[in-house]
Parts: C-alpha cells; structure tokens; sequence
C-alpha cells in the first residue's frame, strides 16, 4: 500500500470542507481534500433553486438550533456573513438580496463552487474526488487514513466535513457520526430538518384539491418546550404542507405534535365576514372568503365547515367559527418526507465533545468536525451555508 503523508486530510468536499482546506492552505500547511462525490460542492450546486442562498444578512446565534446553541456563537462572530461576502465580491460573483436578509447569486451556485476552488488552488490543496475512505487509525500523534484506492495516508490533522444524511441520492450517508462514535465522541438524535410535513390519507383526501395552493401564514409549535413561530409562505402538497413557514417549523415539531396556522395574518377574519354579511348578505359564503384567501382554500373550509348558501344564512356564530378555522387551523402531521428531500440534518457530533474556537475534539487532538455534521443546525435562509464557512474557516485556523 502506498503512503503518503499530510498534515491535514479533509473528508467532505462541500461548503465546510473547501472552506476549511482553503484557510489551511493559506497556513502553508500541507492539505488535501478527498470526497467520493464526482464533483465537488453538489448541494452548493443545487441550492437556492441553483442560485445559492449563500448566506443571511441577519445572522446570530438566536437563528441555530443545538443541545448548546451557544456554542456556535465563536466560530460565528469570527468569520461573519460580512467575511464572505467579502470574498464573494472580490471573486466578482454579483449578487442580490431577497426577503429577510437572504443573498443569492444573481447568477449561478456554481460561481460559488468556482470560487472555492480557485481558492484551494491559490493556496496549494489537493483536491481528490471520486475517493472515499476505508479506515482510520490513531497514529501516535495524528492518524493513518486507508483509502478505498488502495492508499494509505498519514495525517497529523483529521478534519470530518462530511455533512448528515439529508439528500442520500446525492451520497449523504452517517459516515461522520460513525467516525465521532469510533473515537468516543457522543451523537446526538438525528432528524431531518427544513422538511415538508405528512398528513393522514383521510386528511390528505380531504385537502386534495388544495394540491399547488400558496398562502402567507403564520406557523406555530403547540408544544411549549419547542416555541416557535414563523410568518413566510406556506404551500399545500399532495403529501401535506411545505413551504418556507413549513420548512422552518420542521426543525421545532415531532411526531404527536400539532401545529397552529393562521392562514390571513394581519387579518380579522370574523369582522370582515360580519361586515360582507351585512353589506352583501346575497354572496356566497365561500365568495366572501374567497376575498380574504385563495378562492379554492375557501371552498374547502366552506365545504369542511358545511357553510354552503348565502352569508344571510349563515349565523354569526358559525362564521365567527368559520374565521377561527382561518386564522388558528390546529392540525397534527403524522411525519415528514424524511432524509430524501430535508435539507439538513437536525443533531449530529456533540457539541459539548468539540472546542469551540478550533471545532476540534477535546479527547482527541488533530480530529475535527465541521458543517453539518455537527450538532448546530440553522433556520432557512442562508444560515447553514454560514455556519459551514464559520466552522470550516475556524478549524482552518487550528488544523
């Protein structure tokens, strides 16, 4: 077997690992990356709708979920959404921001992709893809790598930037929290996270019409150990409901759990259907709501609630009853679209294992985790794709 050594071995060429290996590189530091993708970068690539949602104006340690959601304040404050930004506009990526602080590349993902390997390139690292790992093995101080091309490598650095196991058909697998176990690092409970929620067949017949209908609304946990609320766009599914508002629920909601939406925030739902009573008692009842939300939401609650005829027919109890349907629909999901389609993984390597200055892991010097392997996981719009660079650029620094 043919050896060679390093003095840092990246596994995972995406948003952390390019990030790290570009950092290292600058240190002079002898770095290669390996992943058994056939491109680097691929959920880069496909993020943001091929656009990259690369990072959020807004971010703070409030936007992350983690047993220790402090822990990702370091990293953060120390390469910040500003930092890259930065390096986006010197690599003359345009860019544009959308709602709530979100950056995209007017362009394409793959600028971003572009720019992190020129960067690795610029400061010496040695990109291998199509290779993945067989082994690895403490080696006094550092580690011996087997590769599953028949070499072996000899690192003084580890760095694990291997990511969860959301999207499995582009190769995400548990590799990571394997490694973390191996070397006695607690996982926590992994879950897929930013995630269209699942309804019951019973449920779901009844809201099939709703299959492509889009509403602004407000998401609510019911459960008060989880409290969150998110007001963005919410879409009805064949399955169930997506949709940014969905999406970020996700992280919060388990199974068993309701969830609380109002689909007409900023909406008195009861007084504007009294006063149409009144004005126009002729209209249909789904007529009149059907000025307050989409026409087809409001048949299917009409017909839900049995409020056929004319609004004149209606009492005002039910109508009152009708708006609290609109304005606070508790429904219980029975489960998620799982790995295949979340977009990160909630949970991963202890946070409480890693420094969280350098992401190594405090029993073993030279090991690191990064990205989102790592038990910090962010809301949607951007803040994933800055924690990769934030953790990836701090382990940079150490590796």
């Amino acid at each position: 077997m043919k050896s060679s050594d390093l003095d840092v071995l990246i596994v995972g060429a995406g948003a952390a690992g390019m990030m790290c290996a570009i950092e290292a590189g600058k240190r002079g530091r002898r770095v290669r990356i390996i992943d058994h993708a056939r491109a680097p970068g691929e959920k880069i690539r496909i993020s943001g709708g091929g656009r990259c949602n690369f990072t959020n104006m807004g971010t703070s340690g409030a936007n992350f979920l983690s047993e220790n959601p402090r822990f990702a304040l370091s990293a953060l404050k120390r390469f910040t959404q500003h930092d890259f930004l930065k390096m986006v506009e010197r690599h003359g990526i345009a860019w544009h921001e959308k709602t709530l602080g979100q950056l995209f590349c007017d362009d394409s993902a793959k600028q971003i992709i572009r720019m992190l390997t020129d960067e690795m390139k610029a400061a010496g690292v040695t990109l291998s893809l199509g290779l993945g790992v067989k082994a690895i093995a403490r080696n006094g101080e550092g580690f011996t790598v087997d590769l599953d091309d028949g070499t072996r490598v000899s690192t003084a650095s580890l760095v694990v930037a291997t990511g969860g196991k959301s999207i499995p058909k582009m190769g995400a697998t548990g590799w990571g929290y394997d490694v973390a176990r191996q070397f006695g690092l607690r996982v926590t409970e992994t879950r897929p996270a930013l995630v269209p929620l699942t309804f019951e067949p019973g449920l779901l017949e009844q809201l099939k019409p709703l299959a492509g209908v889009a509403v602004d609304a407000v998401v609510k946990t019911t459960d008060k150990a989880r409290s969150a609320s998110f007001t963005e766009a919410m879409l009805f599914t064949h399955r169930g409901l997506s949709g940014p508002s969905i999406l970020q629920i996700s992280s919060y909601w388990r199974e068993g759990e309701a969830i609380t939406v109002n689909m007409a925030p900023g909406e008195d739902v009861a007084a504007r259907l009294l006063a149409a009573k009144t004005e126009n008692g002729k209209q249909a009842v789904h007529t009149a709501l059907g000025h307050i939300i989409p026409r087809r939401l409001a048949e299917v609650i009409c017909a839900r609630e049995g409020l056929a005829g004319k609004l004149a027919e209606v009492g005002d109890k039910k109508l009152r009853a009708m708006a609290e349907t609109v304005s606070a629909w508790t429904v219980k999901p029975v489960g998620s679209e799982g790995y295949r389609t979340a977009e990160v993984t909630l949970g991963g390597v202890d946070v409480a294992a890693l420094d969280q200055q350098t992401m190594e892991a405090k029993s073993i010097p030279g090991l690191f985790f990064i990205g989102e392997v790592v038990d910090v996981t962010g809301w949607l719009g951007g803040y994933n794709f800055q924690w990769a660079w934030s953790s990836g650029w701090a382990a940079g620094q150490s590796c």
